[in-house]
């Protein structure tokens, strides 16, 4: 690590532990620890709901998608501004905010507790949010880790642990007022980071339209697992379409693709947001609907650069690395040879000398190289080498060049990862390979700062969900004891999400970001909306749309969806097959979210119950949207 980057780190770091000792200082009682104190500035929430929303696995993990599946998912980008900011802000911010603070509530598991009158809500809530969101947060931490290892020259476990110290120190002190001051510092670092990255890409390439044409231009190398299932070049959509009931081979997979995006990614992310707990706490930290319409603008406009940026740099990587990435190196092996594995989706290995001809006959040819400064005992580097791939040797001790010519996640391919590539590499590489080193240590600010800021969050809403909904629920505990508590279930969570981090790894950035935010809005949309605007909503209602949403998108995920049952294995070892999916169904079932069948499931619950069963106390609702408190019966 060179003086610069040291320098840079440690201003970094003393600005995030002076903002957390700010947070420190100012928090006194449980209402500042767990809700800023209700008087959050406009800005710093905009900023700090925006850097919440937006983490590493957004520019890391959705970057390397982008880079896969093309500029479709700047469809992401538009949900994200339309739905996750403006209907956010503008129609569900106010109503959060007036009846949180009416209810005195100070958590969305509280909040639901208390607008349906019910202790079971409010622990079911805050159990789904503290089980599940380590998911979310292992996803935000391996962003972080694929960066930040080969930066500093550590490993990737050691990564994980120094991240989910450095967030942890700051969280369980200043509680939400250091989250927020925090994340405002880091949001605008973030904001910084991205622009550049932008403008800089687009001079690399040539220009505005010279890059995007040469992405078009580069249809033609569309990976051929990637057309089989739709995949029609980086500018344009997928094939859209469903597959016949009974369809086999191409005709089972070929729109795929669209439905992958769309529901998964799209429509998972861009509607989950409105049920994101530690995003609504946040419409609850503020005094007044003015503070929020003030924050929709700084809102909209953040999270335009964060997404857009991040997705149109990941397409047009592809351009970056099949037609200017040239490596400066040593040449070690010209032609290296590293095994897929029998069935070819095997972690890449060497291949050994005296290896049998079976798999000498399945080996990939790599070129082996060296980086400046490597030393003689660090693993070598490899890149696939096709007939594309240019290769100069260096004359009176000048480098060696290679001109691997690959598309972005070709050159993700390398020694421990499989032959179809690890996406979530690939921003990283690019940034790495294309950008000075200067950059590279502002990107790495902007990533610690994207990473941190959604950590912050996350582990502030699983402490929350334990010491206040579920501990003092039960209990009745002092409110200091249940910020004790909190701190101890912060802990909790931070070793669920980097025990996951070290166990998973792998092109699991954005689908376990897309699994969480699905997950939430089958469970929480439907009631949270029908709390916040239909006095109808009945406590009955809302506990039936939750285990609905729930149980729906959970069952699909273990026994219908391709990827994720097949990943858990449980409907294979109850039935002998990957899905419960037959030739009678349309293969197409298989790539279909759980959200698009969880989450109208769970809305039509929610109406139909609430029209069946008895009304709430009609004095419990009036108070609820802003009327008095109902007296206690005597008795």
């Amino acid at each position: 690590m060179d003086i610069f980057t040291l320098s840079v780190l440690i201003v970094y770091l003393l600005a995030t532990g002076y903002l957390g000792y700010q947070g420190y200082r100012q928090t006194k009682t449980a209402t500042d620890y767990l809700v800023a104190g209700r008087n959050a500035n406009p800005v710093v929430m905009a900023l700090s709901y925006g850097a919440t929303f937006i983490s590493t696995s957004a520019i890391v993990g959705f970057g390397g998608v982008a880079a896969n599946f093309g500029m479709g998912l700047l469809w992401l980008t538009f949900l994200n501004i339309f739905v996750g900011i403006f209907i956010a802000f503008v129609f569900l911010g106010n109503p959060t905010r007036r009846m949180g603070h009416h209810l005195d509530a100070h958590t969305f598991p509280e909040l639901m507790g208390k607008r349906f009158n019910s202790r079971f809500i409010q622990i079911a809530c805050a159990l789904i949010i503290f089980c599940f969101m380590p998911l979310y947060a292992m996803a935000v931490i391996i962003g972080g880790a694929e960066f930040i290892g080969p930066i500093f020259h550590i490993t990737y476990n050691a990564a994980l642990y120094i991240f989910a110290l450095l967030v942890a120190a700051y969280v369980i002190a200043g509680g939400l007022k250091g989250v927020m001051l925090t994340d405002a510092l880091q949001g605008a670092i973030m904001l910084v980071g991205m622009i550049i990255l932008l403008a800089v890409t687009y001079v690399i390439l040539g220009g505005f339209a010279p890059a995007h044409q040469a992405l078009t231009d580069l249809g033609a190398q569309v990976p051929k697992p990637l057309a089989a299932i739709g995949h029609q070049g980086w500018t344009s959509m997928p094939a859209f379409g469903w597959a016949a009931a009974g369809a086999t081979g191409a005709d089972a997979s070929r729109y795929n693709l669209w439905w992958i995006m769309v529901s998964t990614i799209v429509m998972g992310v861009g509607i989950g947001v409105l049920a994101q707990p530690q995003l609504i706490v946040r419409f609850m930290t503020v005094k007044s609907k003015q503070s929020l319409n003030r924050g929709v603008a700084a809102g909209g406009l953040f999270i335009l650069f964060m997404t857009g940026v991040a997705f149109i740099v990941g397409a047009l990587s592809n351009v970056y690395f099949a037609k200017h990435e040239t490596i400066s190196c040593r040449i070690v092996d010209e032609a290296a040879l590293l095994d897929p594995g029998a069935d070819g989706k095997a972690k890449l290995s060497l291949v050994a000398a005296d290896a049998p001809a079976e798999i000498k006959a399945r080996a990939k040819t790599f070129i082996a190289y060296r980086m400046p400064g490597d030393a003689e005992d660090q693993p070598l580097r490899y890149v696939l080498k096709t007939p594309a791939a240019s290769l100069t040797r260096g004359v009176d001790n000048a480098p060696d060049t290679i001109k691997p010519g690959l598309i972005a996640i070709a050159r993700s391919i390398t020694l421990g990862t499989p032959m179809q590539g690890n996406s979530d590499t690939i921003i990283p590489s690019y940034v790495n390979s294309a950008f000075p080193k200067w950059f590279g240590v502002l990107f790495l600010m902007t990533l610690l700062s994207a990473a941190m800021s959604t950590l912050s969050s996350q582990f502030h809403t699983m402490g929350t969900a334990i010491g206040r909904d579920v501990f003092e629920t039960l209990t009745g505990g002092h409110s200091s004891r249940s910020v004790l508590i909190t701190r101890l279930g912060i802990v909790v969570g931070i070793i669920a999400a980097i025990t996951l981090g070290k166990a998973v790894r792998g092109n699991i950035i954005a689908l376990a970001t897309a699994i969480f935010f699905g997950l939430c809005a089958a469970s929480f949309l439907p009631a949270f909306l029908g709390g916040l605007f239909w006095k109808r909503m009945t406590r009955a209602a809302a506990i039936a749309s939750i285990a609905v949403g729930f149980l729906s998108s959970g069952l699909w995920s273990i026994f219908v969806n391709g990827k994720t049952a097949a990943g858990l294995g449980l409907c294979k070892s109850l039935i002998g097959r990957d899905t419960i999916l037959t030739p009678a169904f349309s293969p197409t079932w298989a790539v279909v979210d759980p959200l698009l069948v969880a989450l109208p499931l769970a809305a039509l619950t929610a109406v139909l119950v609430s029209l069946l069963t008895k009304p709430m106390n009609p004095d419990h609702v009036r108070y609820c949207f802003g009327g008095p408190k109902p007296e206690a019966k005597a008795g």
